[in-house]
């Protein structure tokens, strides 16, 4: 792993660009919304529509989008549901996805799309870049509980096909809890 891809994940400007940042916090789930469940759907909903895009080679096009999902990642359940969300076939357009969310995503939210795009980077067999994703993660929120649990499953060194399974096994669970 060279020095320019471990630092190809420090923040691009559009991450302190006020305008940006306005438009993701309209995005941000508040946990105690009453309308919780829908805000989930719709940010579930947003990380396969952005992945579809990124497969069809659109990239970062779609503003609104890209600014819902960051945004809608505010939530742990939209987290977990993206986490989940790539597989062999389409992991190299999610790789792509999570990692210019992460660029573009300001202070206060990065920690979950860190932690997200260091999972990818772990499975990937790219242990370095996913310790430096997990440290932008723990910068955003020293408490952030999945960048400490990521933490200690990659220093542990469990096998990548292990964290994959596990993942997998928990992604059902998590569309039935925002899906029903």
């Amino acid at each position: 792993m060279s020095t320019h891809e471990i630092d190809s994940i420090t923040s691009l400007p559009i991450a302190f660009e006020a305008h940006w940042i306005a438009d993701i916090d309209s995005f941000w789930v508040a946990p105690d919304s009453e309308e919780l469940n829908d805000l989930q759907r719709d940010g579930a909903t947003a990380v396969i529509d952005l992945a579809a895009e990124f497969e069809a080679g659109k990239s970062l096009l779609n503003s609104d989008l890209c600014a819902r999902v960051i945004g809608r990642m505010s939530d742990i359940q939209v987290r977990d549901f993206a986490l989940g969300s790539h597989n062999p076939e389409s992991s190299d357009w999610y790789w792509k996805m999570w990692r210019e969310l992460l660029v573009s995503a300001p202070l206060g939210y990065i920690a979950p799309i860190a932690a997200v795009f260091a999972a990818l980077a772990y499975e990937r067999g790219e242990v370095a870049l996913a310790h430096r994703a997990l440290d932008r993660a723990l910068a955003d929120d020293s408490h952030y509980s999945l960048a400490i649990l990521l933490r200690r499953v990659f220093s542990a060194g469990w096998p990548a096909e292990s964290f994959s399974a596990m993942r997998r096994e928990l992604h059902p669970k998590v569309v039935t809890v925002i899906f029903g």
